[in-house]
C-alpha cells in the first residue's frame, strides 16, 4: 500500500495536459482481444488499472508493452486461460473481458469483480443481453460462467431496463462478432462508449448510432487493426484539475480537453461565479473569483457526471453559503464526506442529499482515500489546509490519474507517494481508526 503526503497552502499555478481517457482505455484494452492482429494506442494513462490489465492479459498468453503513453498489444497467440483473481478483484472494468472473451470464443469464466467501492452496481443487465445473444450464464460462488451453442451467438433486439454503462459496453463487445443484427436500446451514450466504437469500426466492425440511446451492430467474422488509435481526452481528470484551479489556484491552463464533454459542469462552475477562458481544446482558470452556493445532481451523459462530484466538493466548500448534492446514480457515494470532516470541511449527508457549506479552517490530518474520486477530493482539499495531510490507501488515486505526481509538480504543488511496508501501514491505518473514534485530529 502507498500514501500520499500534501502540504497545505500550496496554489496551483502553471499548466497540465490531461491524458487518455481511464474509462475509455479500461474497455479497449479488452476490446483488443477480439482481433486478429496486434493493436496499438496512443495517449494510454499511466494508471494502476492499466498495469493490471496487463497483468489480465499474460495469463492469457497476450504480450503487451507500455512506455511513453504507447500500448502495444498482440493478441494472435491468445489462449482462453483462467483469469487471475488478484487482478480481476482490483478493478471492477475487469468484466469487460466477459463480453470480449465471449465474442473471441463462445466461452468466457471471470470472476466477480472489484474496483470502488461506491454502492451496488449490479451486473443482470450485462446477462440480460448475453441470454439474449444466445448465450447461457451459469453463475459460480466467486465468477460467472458464459457459454454457447455450437452455433455461436446470434443477433437479437435488446432494450436495457436502466441506462448502465456496462452493460452497454459488455454487451457491444460480444455482439460486435455475432451473427445477423443486434438492435441495443436505451443504452449509455457516454463519450468512452464512442470512443470504443470507433476503435471497432475502424477495425472492420459494422457499429452505428454509438453516442445515442440505440447503438445498431451487424456482425462481422474478422477485426484487423490497421492504424493506431488515440485514446480520447479523460473528462474527468480534467473536471478534476479545472474544479481545484477554480478553488486554489492563482492562474492555471488545463490543455487537451474536449470541451463539449464537460458541458454540464462548466455550466455549473459558471453558475456559481467560476471565470472560465474556454478555448477549442483548452480551459484557463485565473482564480480568486467570489463563489455562490449551487445545487447539483447527477445523472447519466449527458448530464453532470457521478465521477465529479466528489471531485469539486472542495471548491464548493469555498461558496458563500450552502451547496447541495444528488447523486442519482450512485446515492451511497460519500466515502469521502467523514475525511473531509475530519479536516474540518462542513459536509453532510441525509436522505440522499449532501450538504456542503462554507468551509474556513480546514487542517491537515491522517485520512484514507476509500475510492478513487473520494482520494482525489481528499488531494484538493489538503492544498487548501493548514498542515500536512496523510492520505492513506493511495493506491486507489493512483488507478485513476495519469502521473498525478509529475502532473501537480508541474502546477508547482509538491505530492509525495511513499510506499509502506505492511507492518507501518497497520499502524497507520489503526492509529487513523483510533483518531476517528475519538474525534481526533
Amino acid at each position: 500500500m502507498k500514501k500520499m503526503i500534501v502540504k497545505g497552502g500550496q496554489k496551483m499555478v502553471g499548466e497540465v495536459t490531461i491524458g487518455g481517457a481511464k474509462n475509455s482505455t479500461v474497455a479497449l484494452i479488452p476490446a483488443a482481444i477480439l482481433a486478429d492482429t496486434p493493436v496499438t494506442f496512443d495517449s494510454v494513462p499511466d494508471i494502476l488499472d492499466v498495469h493490471n490489465l496487463m497483468v489480465i492479459l499474460k495469463s492469457m498468453n497476450v504480450d503487451s508493452h507500455f512506455g511513453h503513453g504507447i500500448l502495444k498489444i498482440d493478441p494472435t497467440r491468445i489462449e482462453p486461460n483462467p483469469l487471475p483473481g488478484d487482478a480481476i478483484r482490483s478493478l471492477r472494468a475487469s468484466y469487460y473481458f466477459m463480453g470480449a472473451l465471449l465474442g473471441k470464443f463462445g466461452h468466457a469464466e471471470v470472476g466477480f469483480p472489484g474496483g470502488d467501492n461506491i454502492g451496488p452496481r449490479p451486473i443482470d443487465q450485462h446477462i440480460k443481453g448475453f441470454e439474449a445473444l444466445g448465450a447461457q450464464v451459469k453463475k459460480k460462488k466467486n465468477s460467472v460462467e458464459i457459454t454457447t451453442k455450437p452455433e455461436g451467438l446470434h443477433g437479437a433486439r435488446i432494450f436495457f431496463d436502466l441506462v448502465s454503462v456496462g452493460a452497454t459496453i459488455n454487451v457491444l463487445l460480444a455482439a460486435v462478432k455475432a451473427k445477423g443484427t443486434t438492435i441495443m436500446e436505451n443504452v449509455a451514450r457516454e463519450p468512452e462508449i464512442i470512443d470504443l466504437a470507433t476503435f471497432l469500426n475502424n477495425m472492420g466492425a459494422h457499429i452505428r448510432g454509438a453516442g445515442t440511446n440505440e447503438i445498431r451492430v451487424e456482425g462481422v467474422d474478422h477485426l484487423r487493426a490497421r492504424n493506431t488509435h488515440t485514446i480520447i481526452p479523460d473528462r474527468i481528470e480534467a473536471g478534476t484539475y479545472i474544479a481545484f484551479a477554480a478553488a486554489n489556484g492563482q492562474g492555471v491552463l488545463v490543455k487537451n480537453v474536449i470541451t463539449e464533454h464537460l458541458d454540464p459542469f462548466l455550466a455549473k462552475l459558471q453558475e456559481m461565479g467560476v471565470t472560465l477562458e474556454i478555448d477549442e481544446d483548452s480551459v484557463y482558470i485565473p482564480g480568486n473569483d467570489q463563489l455562490a452556493p449551487i445545487s447539483i445532481k447527477t445523472s447519466p451523459f449527458p448530464g453532470f457526471a457521478t465521477d465529479l462530484q466528489q471531485p469539486i466538493t472542495p471548491l464548493l466548500m469555498k461558496a458563500r453559503g450552502k451547496s447541495t448534492i444528488v447523486d442519482t446514480l450512485y446515492p451511497k457515494r460519500i466515502k469521502h464526506i467523514p475525511e473531509m470532516n475530519r479536516m474540518g470541511g462542513n459536509i453532510k449527508s441525509e436522505e440522499g442529499v449532501i450538504t456542503v457549506g462554507p468551509s474556513e479552517k480546514l487542517v491537515g490530518t491522517t485520512v484514507e482515500a476509500d475510492e478513487i474520486r473520494a482520494g482525489v477530493s481528499l488531494v484538493g482539499l489538503a492544498m487548501m489546509s493548514e498542515g500536512t495531510t496523510t492520505i492513506l490507501k493511495a493506491d486507489n488515486i493512483l488507478r485513476g490519474y495519469d502521473r498525478i505526481v509529475d502532473k501537480f509538480r508541474g502546477l508547482h504543488v509538491e505530492l509525495k507517494v511513499v510506499t509502506m511496508p505492511d507492518s507501518v501501514e497497520t499502524i497507520e491505518r489503526r492509529s487513523a481508526k483510533n483518531a476517528r473514534k475519538f474525534n481526533f485530529g
